[in-house]
Parts: C-alpha cells; sequence; structure tokens
C-alpha cells in the first residue's frame, strides 16, 4: 500500500485541542525533543505549500530551535531505505516496501534538519523506542520527559507517545507540530493521547512554558 495523497487540511487551534487529565510541564532539564519521520519521502504525501505541511515545518522550526537554546536534546528519528522484508516484517503487510534506497527520499526535510549535536536514530517500527536506544539515553542523561513533533500522528507520534507512558516517561504531543493523512486522523490522534497517556498543546503554548 503506498502512501495516501493527503488533502490539505486546516491545522488544530489550540481553543480545538481536547481536554487534557493531567497538569504535566516541559522542564528544559528534563525534557527531550523527538522529531519524528520528517523524512522527504512522508512529507511527500502532503501538498507543497498549503496547509498542514506549512505549519509543520514552521512549528518544528521554532521547536527545536528554541530546544537548541535551551539546551534540550533534539532527537531524530529516520526510517532507513531500501529495507529487505525480513527487517519490514509486518509492515510489509500494511505499508508495502517502505522508503526506496534514495537518498533524497531519506533526507530529513531540509527546514527543519539536524544540526551539529543532535541525535538521528535509525527507527523500524511505529514507536521510535522500538529497536533504538532512545529510552537508554533517556535514561543516561537523566530526562524523563519527551516532546514528540512529526508525522503521522495517528500512527508513529502516536505510539511513540503511548510507548514513553508505559516507560513513565511523560509525553508532550505538539498539536500543530504534527501532521496527518487527514483532519479527522489527526483529531482522532490527538483526544486518544490526550485521554490516555500525553499532554496535547500547541507550539506557542509550549514556547511561552518553558
Amino acid at each position: 500500500m503506498a502512501l495516501p495523497a493527503i488533502t490539505p487540511y486546516p491545522m488544530p487551534a489550540a481553543d480545538a485541542l481536547p481536554a487534557h487529565r493531567v497538569e504535566w510541564s516541559v522542564d528544559p532539564g528534563r525534557a527531550v525533543l523527538l522529531v519524528h519521520d520528517l523524512q522527504n519521502y512522508f512529507l511527500s504525501a502532503f501538498t507543497e505549500g498549503a496547509s498542514p505541511l506549512t505549519e509543520l515545518l514552521a512549528n518544528v522550526g521554532a521547536l527545536t530551535g528554541a530546544a537548541r537554546r535551551l539546551g534540550i536534546p533534539v532527537v531524530y528519528s529516520a526510517q532507513p531505505g531500501g529495507q529487505s522484508p525480513a527487517e519490514r516484517g509486518l509492515q510489509q503487510d500494511f505499508w508495502g516496501p517502505g522508503l526506496p534506497d534514495d537518498a533524497r527520499a531519506k533526507a530529513i526535510a531540509d527546514a527543519v534538519a539536524p544540526e551539529a549535536g543532535d541525535t538521528v536514530l535509525t527507527k523500524w517500527k511505529y514507536s521510535a523506542f522500538v529497536r533504538t536506544d532512545l529510552a537508554e539515553r533517556m535514561r543516561a542523561s537523566g530526562r524523563d520527559q519527551l516532546i514528540v513533533v512529526g508525522v503521522y500522528a495517528h500512527i508513529g507520534v502516536l505510539m511513540t507517545a503511548c510507548d514513553a507512558w508505559m516507560r513513565d516517561i511523560q509525553a508532550f504531543v505538539v498539536a500543530d507540530a504534527v501532521a496527518d493523512f487527514s483532519r479527522d486522523d489527526h483529531d482522532m490522534a490527538l483526544r486518544w493521547a490526550a485521554g490516555k497517556c500525553a499532554v496535547v498543546t500547541t507550539t506557542g503554548q509550549l514556547l511561552k512554558g518553558i
């Protein structure tokens, strides 16, 4: 199954966010910012120059910039191209072969590309914790909060936030710094995260709080 062509849709505003169940707040001394799968292959499904892609890249850029200034580690997840069926596992059944072995497709979008001092993890499954050392890196640095941005909200973003919760890591999903196949999928992911495993916030709210 190839990626769908994603029809433009507006990003959710702060007044449209679901109510959260916990009162966690981001502490720069405890947090890690995860930029999830913002590779050209995945972003190619969106319409260039239209919502939600424009806001996604602008807001992720603002958050990565703030994180670097505040000493919050910035970690990127990126899936490898040209995976074998054995490496793909059950993802092959749902999504086909995945990224081609092409440098441009595999690259993280230029507008939000990693900088010196950032970490790039090779990611294999929906959750960025599976078959990576993300949890070990966080534990070694004494950090127990994860800010999640990127694509796609109802798949890897949501699964990573839930996996963080199961590891007693406080997760924060930034509603206007994630994007999805549709506004319905986007909203569903935010509702589920807010109700089950994370604080759902906006770029503006998060930046104001730190």
